[in-house]
């Protein structure tokens, strides 16, 4: 008997793994909308949720490699399986060009269609989420003696001077950031004086008197300065922008989505990718507990549905409230 003739098919198997691949995708679908949730739904709590979840998920140790293999490499594995998929995947539930009728009109022939539709909006979708968010946006670091400092760039609103006191961050204009600068420069002045007289002190075998000490923490405050002016001026700003200091990382990503949400026309086509999502991922689901016979009887089918139906408004309406409600209702001010 050849052993050959045993062996699944790649086809098989690929396909196997864009289904898993997917199931990995919906669990972070879920807990990425949870999160984003936060930040509109508790109203009065200035987005506390949602900064302590953020928070969390940025100091866990090995960050990136989590990433990486837990979200990355099976959304990038997902997506070139699935762009095969919506290329040569037909539609057997619309008319044709010339106007014939489709040969299976029925429901879940649509949804077919819709999963291969929502696909190719998904695809657009993360590539220009994740880099605006994880790049284009992402906040620049700098140290201040033991703590980290944030710097994230935002488009100015009168709100802003509300939530400064009630989230804790400071704001600097183009005119706050160049009296900064002068100030750094008298500062690196004083340095090249600080830096000849520790010259004179190690040479006189003295490092660790009293005065090199005091000598050092000056040289120290000029450091820290310089590496708080260089997260200030890391992007350039517009005349209607300012750069906002906080030392939570969450709280600097919780004023981005603010910022993003602020324009009408980000908020409508981030609501075309939340939908796109939630059907794409709960539809998917759906398959999952079909193709890997969790559900068999028609009946459980018909059950299982309707849980993933349910799942999907829910999750649709925690993604809907983060786009309409952080900013136009939670935190306009």
């Amino acid at each position: 008997m050849d052993p050959r003739k045993n062996n699944l098919p790649k086809e098989f198997i690929y396909s196997r793994l864009h289904s898993l691949t997917g199931l990995l995708i919906v669990i972070f679908l879920f807990e990425h909308l949870l999160t984003n949730s936060q930040a509109a739904l508790f109203f009065g709590d200035d987005g506390a949720g949602f900064v302590r979840m953020v928070n969390f998920i940025h100091d866990l140790p090995y960050l990136q490699v989590i990433e990486l293999t837990f979200i990355g490499v099976p959304i990038a594995y997902h997506a070139v399986i699935g762009i095969r998929k919506a290329i040569y995947g037909r539609s057997n539930s619309f008319g044709s060009i010339e106007g014939a009728k489709p040969y299976m009109p029925y429901t879940r022939s649509r949804a077919y269609t819709y999963q291969r539709w929502t696909a190719w909006i998904l695809l657009i979708g993360i590539i220009l989420h994740v880099a605006n968010f994880r790049f284009y946006l992402y906040p620049a670091e700098a140290k201040e003696g033991n703590k980290r400092l944030f710097f994230t760039r935002v488009y100015f609103d009168k709100g802003l001077y509300t939530l400064q006191d009630r989230l804790g961050f400071s704001l600097y204009n183009s005119g706050q950031i160049e009296e900064y600068k002068q100030s750094l420069d008298k500062e690196m002045a004083q340095q090249a004086l600080v830096d000849q007289r520790l010259k004179e002190v190690d040479a006189n075998g003295t490092q660790y008197n009293l005065e090199a000490s005091e000598l050092g923490k000056e040289k120290l405050k000029a450091m820290e300065m310089e590496d708080f002016y260089s997260g200030l001026t890391k992007r350039e700003l517009q005349e209607d922008q300012v750069i906002l200091v906080t030392s939570s990382f969450g709280t600097s990503q919780l004023m981005n989505v603010r910022d993003v949400f602020k324009s009408p026309i980000k908020a409508i086509l981030y609501t075309i990718f939340v939908l796109a999502a939630v059907f794409h991922g709960f539809n998917g689901l759906w398959a999952f507990t079909i193709t890997w016979g969790l559900v068999v009887k028609q009946i459980s089918q018909r059950r299982m549905l309707k849980i993933c139906v349910g799942l999907m408004f829910l999750l649709g309406f925690m993604g809907l409230s983060s786009v309409w409600g952080t900013y136009w209702i939670n935190l306009r001010s």
